[in-house]
């Protein structure tokens, strides 16, 4: 998974130019046709959102906008690639708008795949799980 972050300072600042609009179409297109971008989407400012919070002591919701953070999500793709070094290499090829902030930050984390847990979780649980993950695939 690779995260778009901005500066929680400049979260809302407006729409992207067309320029801006253009240069990501034609990035993603790229992303599609190498075989790589599996999903991706672009996420409204934390003032739309809202956080659920889990404590020993009961869970709470934390209406946005997220002002104590630094660092705000922005967007997302999924991507299937063979290595970190495949994604860091794509990641590098992204287009940069200087109207969003002195820096912009991708952050890659691959995602878990269950057989990441078979030697911590039994048969039965991991399959069941599959099963949501991929409904309608029996």
């Amino acid at each position: 998974m690779v995260m778009t972050k901005g500066d929680a300072a400049d979260e809302g600042r407006g729409e992207p130019t067309t320029e801006m609009f253009e240069q990501m179409r034609v990035f993603n297109e790229q992303l599609v046709k190498a075989g790589i971008m599996l999903g991706g989407e672009g996420l409204k400012p934390s003032s739309a959102g809202a956080k659920v919070a889990f404590t020993r002591s009961g869970t709470s919701v934390i209406d946005g906008p997220f002002t104590e953070s630094k660092e705000v999500i922005a967007g997302y793709w999924i991507w299937e690639v063979s290595s970190l070094a495949e994604a860091v290499e794509w990641a590098k090829r992204c287009p940069y708008d200087p109207a969003y902030g002195d820096a912009q930050v991708l952050e890659i984390r691959p995602l878990f795949d269950l057989d990441d847990f078979a030697e911590t979780v039994d048969a039965e649980t991991l399959d069941r799980s599959e099963r949501l993950q991929h409904p309608g695939a029996d």
